[in-house]
C-alpha cells in the first residue's frame, strides 16, 4: 500500500497571522456581543447575522487551512455559506415581519 502524497506542501504560516486573525476573531466577537446588548432586538440580530459567517470565512480560511484546498473545496464550502446566508436572511425576514 502507497499513500496518497497528492496534497501541495505550503510554507507554515507564521504565528503572529494567527494571532491577527484571533484578534480579528475578539473584535468581532466584541461587536455581535456589543449589538446585543446595546441594540436587542432586530438591529442586534442583524449585526450578528452579518458578523456570524464573517467569522465562520476567517476560522475556516486561516485555521482549517482552506486557503491551500483546491477549487472544489472552495466551491463546496462557498456554496455552503451562500445557503447559510440565504436561511439568515429568511431568519430576519421572518422575524421583522411577525
Amino acid at each position: 500500500m502507497s499513500h496518497d502524497n497528492s496534497h501541495a506542501h505550503h510554507e507554515p504560516i507564521p504565528y503572529h497571522v494567527f494571532v491577527i486573525v484571533w484578534i480579528a476573531l475578539l473584535v468581532l466577537t466584541g461587536i455581535t456581543v456589543g449589538a446585543s446588548i446595546f441594540f436587542p432586538g432586530v438591529i442586534g440580530i442583524t449585526v450578528a447575522g452579518i458578523v456570524t459567517p464573517l467569522k465562520a470565512f476567517l476560522v475556516m480560511y486561516w485555521f482549517m487551512h482552506l486557503k491551500y484546498e483546491g477549487p472544489a473545496m472552495k466551491i463546496m464550502v462557498a456554496s455552503a455559506m451562500i445557503i447559510l446566508l440565504i436561511l439568515l436572511a429568511g431568519l430576519l425576514g421572518d422575524i421583522l415581519f411577525r
